[in-house]
């Protein structure tokens, strides 16, 4: 009985012993952490989508009460939230430009050739890209099935009628969910200030690019000549958008592009719906420029 008593003396003093080691060193050496962390992270919508450029909410609240991150790069928040968030801090919220999702292939069902059609449950992008590439007799098309539409959480991409996913500007958060699923990497982000874009990824030259996509680059460099230098360049027979020299960018671009493979966006949205213009009766026009030029 002497011996058990001993044990057990002995191993509650062990365990005193830790446990005073252990306080003093959370009071020596505990971290003081802002209350106001976990009021702005309350505040934050939770997300966790890391399209701010951190891995969570937690670590921009943090970032932004440490005032090394400003509360506006949060592009989930309403415009409300950033100011509610903005005026508890007393701080003033940065005005981002909104980046959104941009799809560089216009080469859906009506445009693009298909090879073949396969079957047995492959019903994903990544699966069928697994097979040689997928059934699209260009290599660099998007395959249409869906797993951009899948991945994201926001619900900002639909898939039109033509197969191809049609991004929301106003749901869009550019969380980058849509970039990294992609098989063939045909989203980026870009600021929506960015008007400028060409739908194709086609490394193809002229007549073969366009044997295999209606609206594929076809690398004729007209959009090279009629932009300002420097704006517009040919890289591996596509043509490249110097981003740099946004402010130079203009509609003139596409104006002579044989395959509307080059676009301006007069609002946010891509892949938008074409207008409907209805000419008057009583006369004769001629439609020039689709919406702005007209001949009596």
């Amino acid at each position: 009985m002497a011996e058990v008593l001993t044990t057990l003396s002995i191993l509650v003093g062990l365990g005193v012993f830790f446990a005073t080691i252990l306080a003093i060193a959370y009071k020596k050496l505990r971290v003081e952490e802002d209350p106001r962390i976990d009021q702005v992270e309350e505040m934050l919508p939770n997300a966790n989508c890391g399209a701010c450029g951190e891995p969570g909410c937690r670590a921009f609240a943090e970032k932004v009460v440490d005032k090394t991150v400003n509360v506006g790069k949060c592009t989930v928040a309403s415009p409300e939230g950033i100011d509610l968030i903005a005026s508890f801090l007393g701080i003033e919220a940065s005005k981002e430009t909104k980046r959104v999702a941009r799809l560089l292939c216009a080469g859906g069902k009506n445009e693009a050739h298909h090879l073949l059609e396969y079957k047995g449950g492959m019903s994903t992008c990544r699966g069928e890209a697994v097979v040689d590439g997928g059934p699209k007799a260009c290599f660099w098309g998007c395959l249409g099935l869906g797993d951009c539409a899948e991945i994201c959480d926001f619900d900002a991409i639909d898939m039109n009628d033509d197969g191809l996913p049609v991004v929301d500007p106003e749901k869009c958060t550019a969380c980058n969910d849509c970039v990294e699923v992609c098989p063939k990497n045909l989203f980026e982000l870009m600021p929506v200030t960015q008007k400028l874009i060409v739908q194709c990824k086609s490394l193809l030259e002229g007549d073969l690019a366009e044997s295999k996509c209606s609206v594929a680059c076809t690398a004729c460099a007209r959009c090279v000549a009629d932009s300002a230098p420097g704006v517009i360049s040919i890289q591996s027979n596509l043509a490249v958008v110097n981003y740099e020299l946004n402010n130079l960018t203009s509609p003139a671009a596409t104006r002579r592009c044989p395959t509307d493979s080059i676009v301006w966006l007069e609002g946010e949205a891509q892949f938008a719906p074409e207008e409907e213009i209805g000419l008057p009766t009583g006369r004769v026009e001629t439609l020039v420029d689709l919406k702005n030029t007209y001949y009596q």
